[in-house]
């Protein structure tokens, strides 16, 4: 029996058939006749690429509007790549040189590929999105069905190199049970999305490629391990055993404790009013992180006031009295905002995005503050708002006499390494931090998230992201002041143990994995969490500190 090893992402096991990805379009050379389109017939065939990119986007943002968290808003930032005026435009040039439409889209695909690829970091990310808006709106055009991934007949699991955004938050978690990829990493979206739907998945694993389609495997999300043929019996064990466990998680209602009676708060990431309502139907305290950018994203101006106030009462209704932790708008790098001119930026990863925006549009952060004031007096809220990509405490005081200024409670994200060193410091200028996982890891590892290589290296496991964190937890005890966890490292079970060791005083994940997490913590005492957090700290690499902590909770 041969076991392939990767990053597990997603917990539980899965048993069943291999179905693949299908094949993408790639090039139109090959379905293409035309070489060259008269002069005569130049308008005609731009009017058919810009009738299909509007199409795809169409389709997109309508299967956004059946999704949400994080499954809506990638759907929406491709939707916008459908019809970004960059990529239009440089389409529309090589159709006005005579090129054919799809072998149009073809040759600017590679050109801005080949720039994001140069610039790296997240947008490198965009890669995978633009060659799958690539590949619909060429299919639109060549009157060929729609490329994605196949509705399977049964439960099967899914092997691809990678898979686009759009495809994943499409699929259904009745016929697709388990997600196994050759690429990507542990935050990467397609990790993000398979967590919201809550199939085991594993990710940057070698040697997929040789094993054929309808060849039965056991995926094991927790492990992060593939087995390929499986003994059956065995197999069928496993499984049963993983829903036996599934069980218990599925009967805990909270509220978040330790099995001695340690209060922590499980909370749910949301991004709009659908997702804060369909967030009510779990074990869930409250909201711990409310990302506001889909308010503002494939907007060609800037949302008003009245209109943000709207949608943020949605969100702070579905959870009255509770807690409600609103972001502020973190928009630039991979979400670029349409009525703001972001600029060249040799990297934007490490450029203007998030708080940064205020140094040249301060009109955004006031109006959405002003908003989120409003919305919270309406509903007879306390308000509770912070501030991504926060770099130290000059930031952060800024940012809390603004907040401060209109009655609200005010917080910065953690996702900084240099916020985490100065965590004392920045805690003395506002009521709270939230840690940012992903970003933590990302900037601490110098490590692409979306890079198989470095997938290792962008495992919030890894023990230098934990001794940032501990210090941070520390840090706020210090102050007294709460420390949240607000990254899909707070989806992890065994994670969230290690982190209430450390005193991180809230977790907000994915609502699906909220019941895993809550009843994973109702199994330890604050004790053992506590040494499972100092073992995992006493290790020098991500697989170490896992298996550390494993180890002493086991016990």
């Amino acid at each position: 029996m041969e076991s392939l090893q990767g990053t597990p992402v997603v917990g539980g096991i899965a048993y069943g058939p291999v179905i693949r990805a299908g094949e993408r379009i790639g090039a139109a050379s090959d379905l293409e006749t035309r070489t060259e389109v008269d002069e005569a017939d130049r308008d005609a065939e731009q009017a058919r690429f810009t009738a299909a990119a509007a199409a795809v986007a169409a389709r997109l943002r309508d299967r956004a509007s059946h999704a949400s968290g994080a499954a809506a808003e990638v759907l929406i930032a491709t939707a916008g790549l459908a019809e970004d005026r960059g990529w239009t435009g440089a389409v529309a040039k090589r159709i006005a040189d005579g090129a054919p439409a799809a072998l149009a889209a073809t040759g600017a695909t590679a050109q801005f590929a080949e720039m994001f690829t140069a610039l790296g970091g997240v947008m490198a990310e965009r890669v995978t999105d633009l060659e799958d808006v690539r590949d619909r709106v060429i299919a639109e055009v060549l009157g060929l069905p729609e490329p994605g991934v196949p509705v399977p007949e049964s439960p099967s699991v899914l092997f691809a190199d990678d898979l686009a955004p759009a495809d994943t938050a499409g699929l259904d978690p009745a016929l697709v049970t388990a997600l196994v990829t050759r690429l990507g990493g542990p935050t990467s979206h397609t990790a993000i999305i398979a967590r919201q739907l809550g199939i085991p998945c594993v990710v940057a694993v070698a040697g997929l490629d040789a094993v054929a389609a309808g060849t039965t495997v056991l995926v094991d999300g927790t492990a992060g391990s593939v087995e390929i043929d499986p003994e059956p019996t065995a197999a069928r064990a496993a499984v049963a055993e993983s829903r036996r466990q599934a069980e218990v998680v599925a009967a805990w209602s909270g509220p978040g404790r330790t099995a001695d009676g340690h209060e922590v708060a499980v909370l749910a990431n949301v991004a709009d009013g659908v997702s804060a309502r369909a967030a009510t139907g779990y074990p869930v305290e409250g909201i711990g992180l409310f990302r506001t950018e889909l308010t503002f994203l494939d907007r060609a101006d800037e949302p008003t006031v009245d209109e943000q106030v709207a949608l943020y009462r949605e969100v702070i209704d579905a959870f009255p009295g509770g807690k409600v932790v609103i972001r502020t708008l973190d928009a630039g790098s991979d979400k670029p905002l349409r009525f703001v001119d972001h600029g060249a930026e040799a990297n934007p990863a490490l450029g203007i995005r998030g708080n940064r925006l205020t140094a040249t549009h301060p009109e955004i952060r006031t109006n959405q503050l002003d908003a989120i004031a409003r919305a919270a007096e309406e509903s007879g809220a306390t308000a509770r708002v912070m501030a991504p990509m926060i770099a130290g405490p000059a930031e952060a005081a800024d940012f809390a006499a603004e907040v401060r200024s209109r009655g609200m409670i005010a917080g910065v994200m953690i996702e900084i390494p240099s916020a985490a060193i100065l965590a004392s410091a920045v805690l003395a200028e506002v009521d709270f931090v939230s840690i940012g996982t992903n970003d933590l890891t990302q900037y601490t590892m110098a490590a692409d998230r979306m890079s198989a290589e470095l997938a290792e290296l962008t495992d919030p496991w890894q023990p230098a992201v934990l001794h940032l964190i501990e210090g941070v937890a520390r840090a706020g005890a210090d102050a007294g002041k709460p420390v949240g966890v607000c990254g899909e490292a707070a989806a992890d079970p065994l994670l969230a143990c290690v982190l209430v060791g450390m005193g991180v005083s809230s977790l907000s994940s994915a609502p699906v994995a909220a019941a895993a997490v809550g009843a994973r913590l109702g199994q330890v005492s604050l004790a053992q969490c506590r040494d499972a957090a100092r073992a995992a700290l006493a290790t020098s690499e991500a697989a170490a500190a896992r298996a550390a902590a494993a180890a002493v909770l086991a016990g």
